[in-house]
């Protein structure tokens, strides 16, 4: 009787490593909004790092996070760096190409909790009176994530994340309404 446990056990196993394995090696998560701003008064608040604590949805999550910054101040070879608590982590970002009011990409660096590199694109295009602002990130999936992902919905609990980071870059940015 034990050894026919023993194999429901491990053909059960076999079958959920059969079917992690299987799950797709990569990802994509993007959000959008139009900001009723123009593309060169959002794509600055994007293009250098020292903005992002007035819009990143991170930064409220730990605001004594230790930030510190090298490279450029804004634009191509600028890097940040974060460590903070477990709900942040720990790990850095390297703006890599910076097309104005175009289109910024970056390297994402996780460390902590999870050891990861992503990469990050913000587009900006005309929409209007304001500006179409993509936030994507695409990457990897090793056999742990592909595993995680089982449990935790990463596309839904990232894609909020930029939502609220996208509504928040909106606020920081829009012009006024006159009266």
């Amino acid at each position: 009787m034990i050894l026919y446990i023993l194999l429901a056990l491990a053909v059960a196993l076999a079958v959920l490593v059969i079917f992690v394995a299987l799950r797709p090696d990569e990802f994509r998560v993007a959000r959008s909004v139009t900001i009723p701003a123009p593309a060169p008064v959002v794509f600055e608040q994007v293009n250098d790092f020292h903005n992002w604590e007035g819009w990143s949805p991170w930064a409220k999550l730990d605001p004594n996070a230790k930030n510190s910054y090298e490279g450029a101040d804004a634009g191509e070879g600028a890097k940040f760096h974060w460590e903070g608590n477990n709900q942040v982590g720990a790990g850095a970002m390297t703006l890599l190409e910076s097309r104005p009011h175009e289109l910024i990409r970056l390297r994402l660096e996780f460390l902590r909790p999870f050891k990861a590199t992503n990469a990050v694109e913000f587009a900006f295009q005309p929409a209007g009176e304001g500006t179409l602002v993509t936030w994507s990130m695409t990457g990897k999936n090793n056999f742990m994530a592909k595993a995680v992902g089982l449990f935790i919905d990463c596309e839904k609990m990232c894609g909020g994340q930029f939502e609220q980071g996208l509504a928040n870059l909106s606020s920081v940015v829009a012009e006024p309404v006159s009266r």
